[in-house]
């Protein structure tokens, strides 16, 4: 008898493949039951159903009809913000965990490597966005050293890797990301830009964060941010710096990315920039802005499934 927690996938699109695609190929605790769209003719369910997992394309209310669904007791949901409203009505009643892979935040943000234990016994958790999820761990770094009053992340990625999903989400993106930045990374103020760089051949997923701080230890910060990119790489082995981190003086008065300095003293600016790259599972190299999601996802379902597995044990 399988010893594994079992889940759901809600979205047979990019992001919902690919998550599948992992759960089956790395997950050594988690067993994927049933996968869920609305599209009966997706790429994602087809190949849902070549690898033997069982399918349907009536949503999340074919979903709840299933057999398979019955154990299951965590639901990855790769939709829309929109959709997830709905889809927490229903199965919210039914008591299952969901892992929110839109930027609909109904429950607490979650970023593994800052606040990865924070929430493990919440109902509903929200994975932030991609840019969240490769930016905020920096700011946190930046933070653990000193205050960020201004933190700002620019989120570069392929035209051709935002999909439908993605692009009905722009507003929700940049308010859920910089609302993370502030509640997650610590900043004082925060701000988030997304980029859909159309340029072919296809770019991989490049990332910008600048914080500003007051005079600071800069070898102190440059080693924060080395040892958490180190900590997201466990999970996401594409990730990864493009050059040292940069520092520039900030004089009082200065404006600067719309915030005004006071003060007597010098402040810092701090640019951290980085690039994700996918490991191109189901979606291409370049798409590492759905893969961070995906693996920040699972490892988060796997997190909470250790965590309840525990606790039944101690009862």
């Amino acid at each position: 008898m399988s010893t594994r927690t079992k889940v759901a996938v809600i979205g047979s699109g990019n992001i919902g493949t690919d998550l599948m695609i992992k759960i089956l190929r790395l997950s050594e605790t988690l067993e994927i039951a049933a996968m869920a769209g609305i599209d009966p003719d997706s790429d994602g369910l087809a190949r849902a159903r070549r690898l033997k997992v069982a399918t349907t394309h009536e949503g999340v209310e074919g979903l709840v009809k299933m057999d398979e669904f019955t154990d299951a007791e965590y639901v990855f949901d790769a939709t829309s913000a929109g959709a997830h409203r709905h889809h927490e009505e229903v199965l919210r009643p039914l008591g299952r965990t969901l892992i929110d892979l839109t930027p609909a935040a109904l429950g607490p943000y979650v970023v593994p490597p800052v606040n990865g234990d924070a929430h493990l016994g919440a109902v509903n958790v929200n994975m932030v966005t991609c840019g969240g999820q490769a930016t905020i761990p920096l700011v946190a770094a930046v933070n653990a050293v000193i205050p960020v009053h201004y933190g700002e992340i620019v989120a570069s990625i392929s035209s051709r890797s935002a999909g439908a999903g993605t692009r009905a989400n722009i507003d929700e993106f940049t308010e859920t990301t910089a609302s993370a930045i502030e509640q997650v990374g610590g900043a004082a103020r925060g701000k988030a830009v997304i980029v859909l760089n159309p340029a072919e051949p296809p770019l991989i997923m490049r990332d910008t964060v600048h914080c500003i701080v007051s005079e600071s230890d800069e070898q102190a910060i440059t080693a924060s941010v080395e040892e958490m990119v180190g900590r997201v790489q466990a999970y996401v082995p594409g990730y990864r710096l493009k050059q040292k981190v940069q520092f520039d003086r900030v004089r009082p008065g200065d404006a600067l990315h719309g915030l005004t300095l006071a003060g007597n003293g010098e402040a810092l600016k701090v640019s951290v920039f980085l690039e994700v790259e996918g490991a191109a599972h189901y979606l291409p190299a370049y798409a590492g802005n759905l893969d961070i999601m995906t693996s920040a996802a699972l490892r988060t379902a796997e997190r909470m499934a250790a965590h309840r597995a525990t606790e039944v044990a101690a009862r």
